[in-house]
């Protein structure tokens, strides 16, 4: 299937991504469990294009709305160990290439997290386009993707017997997003 047919019958041009309907989240392990997290404060914009795989999206992330349900470890997370909120307040994203790869569509851009910008490759899945009750066009779309906290600079850890680590490395990445077509 390609991109043009994944993506029939959605309209081309600005859709702003609704914050309250969308979400930024994250998994890492801990010790012997995964922990989960969001973003409270973010947004974006989807350019869509005539031809899909033309299209773009830039996207801000506010890092001290992390919350991952635990105040202690929220402030741990935006302090100088991890995300530096101080100096360094935003995540962002901004792609440089929509690809079809295989059955697969996937968004290429760079990632920014404490002024390190490395390229990122999220998997999108195109969930459907309808017309709210108030009747502005909305499409959802997730993404997803796994990184290295590390090659961000985000090193922080405690080793524990056994040569292992409290925080493992690797974050799983999901971001749903509903987004609404600016009217013409």
């Amino acid at each position: 299937m390609t991109a043009q047919s994944k993506f029939e019958g959605l309209t081309p041009g600005t859709w702003n991504i609704d914050a309250g309907h969308s979400e930024v989240g994250f998994t890492v392990r801990h010790l012997m469990s995964k922990i989960r997290g969001q973003f409270r404060e973010f947004e974006g914009v989807l350019h869509i294009a005539e031809d899909p795989l033309e299209s773009s999206v830039t996207a801000s992330i506010e890092l001290s709305s992390v919350d991952t349900r635990n105040e202690q470890r929220d402030n741990h997370l935006r302090s100088a160990d991890f995300f530096s909120v101080e100096t360094s307040p935003k995540m962002t994203f901004t792609s440089s290439a929509v690809r079809q790869n295989g059955e697969d569509v996937v968004a290429t851009g760079d990632l920014t997290i404490m002024d390190v910008t490395r390229p990122v490759d999220f998997k999108l899945d195109y969930l459907g386009l309808g017309t709210d009750p108030w009747g502005a066009s909305r499409v959802g779309f997730e993404g997803t993707t796994t990184i290295s906290r590390k090659d961000w600079g985000v090193n922080f850890n405690i080793p524990l017997d056994g040569d292992k680590v409290m925080i493992g490395d690797k974050v799983e990445v999901l971001i749903a997003v509903e987004a609404v077509l600016e009217a013409a």
